[in-house]
């Protein structure tokens, strides 16, 4: 690693990953570590700051998350966040006790001190507090920075050492200025760079992969994809025709989609592209299936099937390449768990036979999401694959209630292509996470012209979430809608019906099924 970057050590906090984005966005590389990642092993990488993220444990609870107290002593910057900064005054050898009342939510400091960390602020903040316990008594050689009427210090720093503390969350939007103590921290105290970017990553990740790769060759499931097209960009331009991709059309993609990424992968950016068109065999094995859990386990072992005979027709390789991203990493951490824990690969083509051999070669695992989509952009992909929305792995199958058949598919390809052309019409459709079209198995009764019809009924999915964890929907304006029904129901010759679901998750899911 030749950048500046910064060290969080995990604390189990629900804010953890924001930290982490937080520092990202000022362009300075940081990683999400174990609390207890040892304070040898951090000197070994030579970070340029250390934060202490917030958990949900108190200091005072017998075995509660604590840090190797020697990273105080390194010299190098720490910043301690809610717990942490509690764990460092503990630690150090001050006294943290229950605060006489807890806050949670909005509160208004007051600086005793605007140098360093709080400099060029103004005198009294808005912050975001959520705590029980609170620092009665700092430690030896620390000033009082900052306060509230309930929490006497609410802020705290050695400057001759370089260690502060937080008992608010600077890094969620319900501190407005968070961004600003942040900045202070990683410029003006870690003395940071801030030069890290897409272009420094490009340069720094094809060097690494063609040093690992050498003269073998790499072997990648494209499925048209944000990271499976963004990996797949990445490794051809480190390697070229030693890249091999592998498309499995499995018959409940979206309308055009395998000749998009046949002209997009194959014909404009030249790579080795494998296309197995297994649209029969998928339709043939869900025939009068309608479980949705047997539908997945269905098209999970076609899949397989179909991508292992593919791969061994391509010829010998060494290496899989799956589009793994940082917050699949951060997941597979336990970071309140035991010393046993450790970091689990994500096979994304997961189940494939033992004789394959290959090594997993990752190279999207330090990025969040929407790191990856300015990665895409930096390699020349075109929106309409970096805007993708997320789409599921069994495609159109889990949006067909019923069973999945080369009608319903035809059916669902045709409202949902009038359900994309209209939403990206929006201003806003950026802030959509997932808009789709649904084929319920029920008919309805309608009238067209003089006649009256019974066909099916289609509903329309719109939500906004930050993760796919959680789900608002997304209020679609009312001429949208219109226009959606209205093309569906004219030009799809089948459907007769058109509803709009407003159920958010919890406690509806995204998906139907």
């Amino acid at each position: 690693m030749t950048h500046d970057w910064i060290a969080i050590l995990d604390f189990g906090s629900q804010y953890s990953q924001l930290i982490a984005r937080r520092i990202r966005e000022q362009h300075v590389y940081c990683e999400l570590l174990r609390f207890d990642t040892a304070a040898a092993e951090l000197a070994s990488r030579k970070p340029r700051g250390i934060v202490l993220s917030g958990g949900p444990a108190s200091v005072l609870e017998d075995g509660s998350p604590a840090c190797d107290s020697a990273l105080f002593e390194m010299g190098i910057p720490v910043l301690g966040i809610c717990y942490g900064m509690q764990l460092m005054a503990k630690t150090l050898g001050g006294v943290v006790e229950p605060g006489d009342s807890r806050e949670f939510g909005g509160a208004e400091i007051g600086l005793e001190d605007a140098s360093s960390i709080f400099k060029t602020l103004p005198s009294a903040l808005h912050v975001w507090m959520s705590h029980g316990d609170q620092v009665a008594q700092m430690p030896a050689g620390f000033e009082k920075l900052a306060s509230t009427g309930t929490c006497p210090v609410a802020a705290m720093g050695s400057r001759e050492k370089n260690l502060f503390g937080l008992q608010f969350h600077p890094e969620v939007v319900h501190t407005p200025c968070g961004k600003d103590i942040l900045r202070n921290f990683i410029f003006d105290i870690c003395g940071c760079a801030g030069d890290w970017d897409m272009a420094h990553f490009i340069t720094e990740n094809v060097n690494a992969i063609r040093k690992r790769v050498g003269s073998d060759h790499v072997l990648l499931g494209l499925s048209g994809g944000v990271d499976s097209s963004v990996a797949a960009a990445l490794i051809h331009r480190a390697i070229g025709k030693q890249l091999h991709c592998v498309f499995v059309n499995n018959g409940v993609l979206r309308h055009g989609e395998a000749n998009q990424v046949r002209d997009l992968f194959g014909d404009a950016f030249g790579m080795d592209l494998h296309v197995a068109d297994a649209s029969d065999l998928f339709l043939d094995r869900l025939k009068g299936i309608t479980d949705p859990e047997q539908k997945r386990k269905i098209i999970g072992n076609t899949f397989i099937d179909v991508f292992s005979k593919e791969a061994k027709e391509v010829g010998e390789f060494k290496f899989l390449a799956q589009g793994t991203l940082y917050p699949d990493v951060i997941e597979s951490i336990s970071p309140i768990g035991g010393p046993s824990a450790t970091i689990k690969s994500h096979h994304n083509v997961g189940g494939l036979p033992d004789d394959l051999n290959f090594e997993l070669i990752e190279p999207l695992r330090e990025l969040f999401k929407d790191e990856v989509r300015e990665l895409g952009r930096e390699l020349g992909l075109p929106d309409y694959v970096v805007d993708r929305q997320p789409f599921p792995g069994p495609g159109l199958a889990v949006r067909i209630l019923g069973e999945v058949n080369a009608e319903n598919v035809r059916l669902l390809q045709q409202a949902d292509l009038r359900v994309q052309e209209e939403v990206r019409k929006l201003p806003n459709y950026k802030d959509i996470w997932q808009s789709f079209a649904v084929l319920l198995p029920i008919q309805s009764v309608g009238v067209m012209g003089d006649g009256r019809t019974y066909e099916n009924v289609v509903a329309i999915r719109a939500v906004q979430s930050l993760d796919g964890m959680t789900a608002d929907w997304f209020h679609l304006p009312y001429e949208t809608l219109e226009a959606i029904s209205s093309r569906i129901i004219n030009e799809v010759r089948g459907i007769n019906r058109v509803v709009f679901d407003i159920s958010s998750k919890p406690p509806s899911t995204i998906e139907w099924e």
